[in-house]
């Protein structure tokens, strides 16, 4: 481990391993088999990518995409690490002449699809070049149980019969006990190092909100984080289109990115957002996975994701450098309503009650008036004590209120009109609206006619809403009528009490960070803030405009040269000499060498004064 440490040092420009990285690291230079769920950010490329530089033999690495295999190769690569890749995306003579630098030793990283692996020629290569580690990343492919269950990735269970020497580590960052399990046995892993990781992701702030203009509130979000990268995450191709065409229509550089897009304009858009050429990316659930952009700020759901598990992945591509960020779910009736019009056309009843059971979970969450931690890592089977400071219900933003008497008027006047309409003509009979339909069905005469007029329309409607999300009130499908449910019917009788959520208004926008906020500060190795002052602002933006020119130049996404974590440090330490710079996290040998001259050069220009905005920029040069 001497020589891990020293490595890790002076070619990954760490001082010290993260969380689980050096068992694991142990493990696999011991030749046992390794299970490793950690979160996303959590460092698990490491964990292969150094034994890679101090094993004899080759490190093959299964990656589920070809863009994210691209990535992670050039990320690799601008450490020093002798990487290559072999995809469907190359061309004969490409192949040809990275099994050449494979036979010859000149690589020791090799990243391959599952597809490549049923090659004949592929796996005979493996068995000449002598492989001394599979590391399996995206592992939850494997399981039927993940929510990106790919069938290709069951193909690896025969890499145990057919390498039976050959050590397997499996990585995922987001995996239940029921998958895990599933993993370990189809990899067929002997005696497996498993760790599980803290899943809670503490640079992520969560927030969830009523729908209401959804187009409206999405645009809000994202002028307050402007110059910010981020996904929006749309549960439909044509919602897609549309957020993407409102967002650019109102001068924000965003491209849509579906299955229906042609592979060419598919691969376009992810490239102009992995280069930081365009803000925001608007997304099916098709995009994500392939990506390694460490520097998304944030990720917004306009619509109600299926499950917490692809919900808990989805806002996971934020704040993987460490930094701060912001996820912010957007969700109404309509979505709940949607899901289950899906979910009723299952034809397996086991997929119905598996997909009811994960609408069920994810409504607990989205209405929860606790920690939204609580919930989120009580799915992964992790406990946290709540008050974390770092989400709507903990920051103060969400109450909630006995609601148990206005429920009871909702669903009574749901019953008796029949358990056949809509929310906007429960509203109009319990709040005495004598419309022409109300007068036309004689619901006029009812009792709950105009029960109650103390609480304005918009009350109302809110409430039907959050009956439904509650379980209490359901509809059939996106245009059927509300009906009481079981669960409604204990409240209806007052056995049970209804507890609404209610969100105060807030004087500064509902966000927990200011506009810029998620990227002035950077995490440190407790978790604490440390925010940026204005002149180490400006010069985080110097040194962000030098590394997107210098990727410009080499055609890499800007990330790969330094990650956000890097350049905040660097604002804030202001290192002057080689010394000092090696001393910053994030920059090795290899990357000083590189880019040091640039970046040192940059900022020795803004302590002197020859750069606007330095007001303040007062430095000793050596790092502190």
């Amino acid at each position: 481990m001497n020589d891990a440490l020293e490595r890790l040092r002076t070619t990954f420009g760490f001082s010290g391993f993260r969380p689980h990285q050096k068992e694991i690291i142990g493990a696999i230079m011991d030749d046992r088999d390794v299970f490793a769920a950690l979160p996303t950010g959590g460092g698990k490329s490491l964990c292969y990518q150094l034994p890679a530089l101090l094993r004899d033999g080759l490190t093959v690495v299964v990656s589920p995409l070809i863009a994210l295999m691209h990535d992670q190769v050039e990320g690799a690569r601008q450490y020093g690490v002798p990487a290559a890749c072999v995809n469907s995306s190359l061309d004969a003579r490409t192949v040809s002449s990275v099994y050449h630098d494979v036979s010859s030793g000149r690589i020791r990283l090799l990243y391959a699809s599952p597809e490549r692996l049923k090659v004949d020629s592929f796996r005979s290569a493996l068995r000449e070049w002598g492989v001394s580690l599979f590391a399996i990343d995206e592992a939850h492919c494997i399981s039927e149980w993940g929510h990106e269950f790919r069938p290709d990735y069951r193909l690896l269970a025969t890499l145990r019969s057919d390498y039976p020497g050959t050590p397997i580590a499996a990585f995922t960052a987001t995996a239940t006990r029921r998958v895990q399990d599933d993993i370990v046995k189809t990899l067929g892993l002997r005696a497996p190092l498993i760790v599980r990781g803290d899943f809670d992701r503490r640079e992520i702030f969560y927030r969830v909100e009523r729908k209401e203009k959804v187009a409206d509130q999405i645009l809000s979000f994202v002028r307050e984080h402007r110059d910010q990268p981020g996904i929006v995450y749309r549960s439909t191709r044509k919602a897609v289109d549309q957020c993407a065409a409102y967002l650019n229509h109102r001068g924000i550089a965003a491209a849509a990115y579906h299955a229906g897009l042609s592979d060419v304009e598919r691969g376009t858009n992810q490239d102009l957002f992995v280069r930081d050429e365009i803000q925001v990316i608007v997304a099916t659930i098709a995009f994500g996975m392939g990506i390694d952009k460490s520097n998304v700020r944030w990720v917004v759901h306009g619509d109600l994701p299926r499950s917490l598990e692809a919900y808990y992945q989805e806002t996971g591509r934020a704040g993987r450098d460490g930094v701060t960020a912001q996820a912010c779910l957007f969700y109404g009736p309509q979505d709940i309503a949607g899901i289950r019009y899906h979910i009723d056309r299952l034809q397996s009843e086991q997929e119905r009650e598996r997909a009811t059971t994960q609408l069920r979970e994810m409504l607990r969450f989205a209405d929860s008036g606790q920690c939204r931690r609580v919930g989120l890592l009580a799915h992964f089977d992790q406990q946290h004590g709540g008050n974390c400071g770092a989400c709507d219900v903990c920051a103060g933003d969400v109450e909630r209120t006995d609601r148990t008497t206005e429920a009871q008027m909702a669903m009574s006047a749901v019953v008796r009109t029949g358990q056949r309409f809509g929310a906007h003509h429960i509203v109009d009979v319990v709040t005495g609206s004598l419309t022409e339909r109300v007068e036309r069905l004689g619901h006029n005469r009812l009792p709950t006619f105009g029960v109650s007029s103390v609480h304005p329309r918009g009350f109302w409607l809110d409430l039907i809403g959050d009956l439904e999300s509650a379980g209490l009130l359901r509809r059939e499908g996106p245009k059927s009528g509300l009906t009481v449910t079981p669960a409604g019917k204990l409240v209806l009788f007052a056995k049970e009490r209804f507890m609404a959520v209610d969100r105060p208004p807030r004087v500064d926008g509902g966000r927990a960070a200011s506009a810029g906020a998620a990227r002035r500060a950077s995490t440190g190795d407790e978790g604490d803030p440390m925010p940026l002052r204005p002149s180490q602002e400006a010069l985080f933006e110097r040194l962000r405009e030098l590394r997107r020119d210098l990727a410009r130049g080499q055609g890499v996404p800007p990330y790969v040269i330094f990650s956000d974590r890097t350049l905040i440090a660097m604002a804030r330490i202001r290192p002057t000499t080689r010394m000092a710079l090696l001393r910053v996290h994030g920059i090795g040998d290899v990357k000083a060498e590189r880019y040091g001259d640039a970046f040192l050069e940059t900022i020795v220009r803004f302590v002197r004064g020859d750069d606007p905005g330095a007001d303040d920029a007062v430095v000793d040069g050596d790092g502190s």
